[in-house]
């Protein structure tokens, strides 16, 4: 099966649990952008969080402008910043 896309704002504790873990694929990456396995499981995990459904394109292009945001971040660090800065964001396709 496919996988599902949303986005959703991480509130802490108790928003992905072990059982969410066990139960179906979840992964967060930039711009609030999860990725989620296409069960009932993943399906009632994004309607507990209040997730919004993206299609997979949508996903992408979220991700791909936070991620860009972040290389500008990045790139205005002076040499010395960026060596206590985590790496330079990267784009790559969402499973």
């Amino acid at each position: 099966m496919a996988n599902l896309y949303c986005t959703a704002i991480a509130t802490g504790k108790g928003f992905v649990t072990h059982k969410d873990r066990n139960d179906f694929y979840l992964s967060g990456h930039e711009g609030n952008v999860w990725v989620v396995g296409n069960n009932p499981a993943g399906i009632s995990w994004i309607n507990r969080v209040s997730g919004t459904n993206k299609t997979a394109a949508e996903a992408q292009t979220i991700f791909d402008t936070a991620v860009e945001e972040a290389q500008a971040t990045w790139n205005a660090l002076s040499a010395e910043e960026k060596v206590h800065y985590l790496p330079k964001p990267k784009k790559y396709i969402l499973p």
